[in-house]
C-alpha cells in the first residue's frame, strides 16, 4: 500500500511550481488532493493532468466564504481532509516604503489565511487517524535582508504559529509542522533570472552549502514525511530544506579570513 493510500490532502497556493510538485507528491503517493489557488488555467490543468484524484477550486483564501466552501467541497467530494498544506503566499514587499495597505494585504494571506484554513480543516483533520498540518515558512524568517521588511516578518510569524498551533492541536491528534525553503527554483526565481537555471545555480552557490538551487520535489519530499506515519512523533518543529543555507552563516562557502591578506 502506497504511503497516503486513502488519504486528503488540502494544499493552498497548490497551482504554483512548487504547489503542482506537492500535489503530484501526495497522489504519487495514494493520496487525493484538494488545489486551491487563484490561478484557474494552472490549477485547472494540473488537476487535468492529475486526474480524479485531484481537484481544482479556484479560491481566494483572504474570503472566508471561498475558504469555507472549498474545504466543505473537499470533504464532500472526497469523503474526509486528513492533511492541510498552508503554502499559499504573498511576495508584495518594498521594505520601509511598503504601505500599510501592503502590510494588511501580505500579512493576510501569507499567516492570516494560514490560520483561517487551518480553523476550517480542523474538525475533518480530528476524525483522521494520521492527520497533520505543513505550514511554509522560509529561511527569510531569521535573517535580516536589505529592502525586506514585509515577508520576512510574515514568515517569522507562520514559525512561531506554527508551535501554537501545534500546541493547541496535539489533544485532537493533529501534528503541526513547518518546512523553510532556502532558495528554490520557482516561478518567482524563473522570472527574475529570465529562466535561467544555471544562471540561477550559479548566484545562489556561495549561500548554500550544496552549491544550488534546491528543486521543488526536493521540497515536496520532506512536506510528505511530516505528514507521513514516519514522522508520528514530530510536531511542532522547523524543518529546513535549504541546502545548508541556514547553517552556513554570514561567510557563505568562501573563507573570509585570507580576503585579509589579499
Amino acid at each position: 500500500m502506497s504511503m497516503f493510500e486513502n488519504s486528503v490532502a488540502v494544499i493552498t497556493g497548490g497551482a504554483t511550481l512548487i504547489g503542482a510538485e506537492l500535489a503530484k507528491a501526495f497522489v504519487a503517493e495514494g493520496a487525493r488532493v484538494a488545489i486551491l489557488d487563484l490561478d484557474a488555467d494552472n490549477g485547472a490543468r494540473l488537476a487535468d493532468e492529475l486526474g480524479p484524484s485531484a481537484l481544482f477550486i479556484e479560491t481566494d483564501i483572504t474570503e472566508d466564504d471561498q475558504l469555507k466552501a472549498a474545504v466543505e467541497r473537499t470533504a464532500e467530494q472526497f469523503g474526509q481532509i486528513d492533511h492541510l498544506v498552508n503554502l499559499a503566499c504573498s511576495y508584495i514587499d518594498e521594505g520601509v516604503e511598503s504601505s500599510r495597505g501592503d502590510w494588511l494585504k501580505a500579512l493576510d494571506i501569507n499567516l492570516v489565511s494560514a490560520v483561517m484554513a487551518a480553523k476550517l480543516c480542523r474538525p475533518f483533520i480530528q476524525q483522521s487517524a494520521a492527520g497533520a498540518i505543513v505550514n511554509f515558512t522560509s529561511i527569510s524568517a531569521q535573517a535580516a535582508q536589505t529592502g525586506r521588511w514585509i515577508y520576512p516578518a510574515s514568515k517569522a510569524a507562520m514559525k512561531h504559529l506554527t508551535r501554537s498551533m501545534a500546541l493547541d492541536f496535539a489533544a485532537d491528534g493533529i501534528r503541526v509542522n513547518s518546512v523553510s525553503p532556502g532558495w528554490t527554483w520557482s516561478r518567482v526565481i524563473g522570472e527574475v533570472s529570465g529562466g535561467d537555471r544555471e544562471k540561477a545555480d550559479r548566484v545562489a552557490a556561495p549561500f548554500h552549502m550544496l552549491g544550488r538551487l534546491g528543486d521543488a520535489q526536493e521540497v515536496a519530499q520532506v512536506v510528505l514525511f511530516l505528514c507521513s506515519p514516519k514522522a508520528s512523533f514530530v510536531t511542532g518543529a522547523d524543518y529546513a530544506v535549504d541546502g545548508g543555507y541556514s547553517a552556513l552563516g554570514p561567510e557563505q562557502q568562501e573563507p573570509a579570513i585570507p580576503k585579509l591578506a589579499e
